[in-house]
């Protein structure tokens, strides 16, 4: 079996939109072949939930989460095409996983385009200054991997879901990837807010 790579990965989903795990295990299926993995995701309903990505998502549920100590609390919008699919049982459990998982992680934002210049730049800022004292042909590589680690950790979608033993190390983008799959829906975590006392 051929060794499959991140960028591998990266291009598949960029191919077809869908989960990153999902593009990791086509590969491997496919023995590394790209155009064969593209098969394997259609068969799959992958590349179709993604093609629906543009289909506004007009429905869905508000859900809230109360950690145990009343300490924290969130709600999460997620939304879907119809209300069929909002009152389906899958969806309103991937709400109630997302809300709990915002409690634990604090994401920052939901996407990488949601997050703050300004955080953005400060983080960008401190991964220069670490990268100072390494060679200069890899300081620029050093930066991007710092602030692709710092994104991965507060960017809901790239987060790995906190509940590992239940999802499987999947990220909230592998979760959703697979609900828009099995719905044929798009689905979209619109909004949420984190309350934490004396936060």
């Amino acid at each position: 079996m051929s060794s499959i790579t991140a960028q591998d990965v990266k291009a598949l989903r960029d191919r077809t939109g869908a989960g990153m795990l999902d593009c990791r295990n086509a590969l491997a299926e496919a023995d590394g072949d790209m155009d064969r993995a593209i098969e394997i995701l259609r068969t799959r309903g992958q590349a179709r939930a993604a093609k629906r990505a543009g289909a506004e998502a007009r429905e869905g549920v508000v859900q809230s989460y109360v950690h145990a100590g009343n300490k924290i609390g969130v709600l999460v919008e997620v939304d879907c095409e119809t209300d069929f699919v909002a009152r389906n049982e899958k969806f309103i459990e991937f709400a109630r996983d997302v809300a709990l998982h915002i409690a634990a992680a604090a994401p920052l934002a939901i996407t990488e385009e949601d997050v703050p210049a300004e955080d953005r730049e400060r983080e960008e800022r401190i991964a220069v200054e670490q990268a100072a004292d390494r060679p200069e042909n890899v300081r620029d590589r050093i930066v991007a991997g710092k602030l692709d680690k710092w994104l991965d950790e507060v960017v809901l979608l790239r987060q790995t879901h906190v509940n590992e033993d239940k999802h499987a190390g999947k990220t909230i983008e592998d979760l959703r990837a697979d609900l828009a799959s099995e719905t044929g829906e798009n689905v979209v975590i619109r909004r949420f807010s984190r309350f934490a006392v004396g936060g």
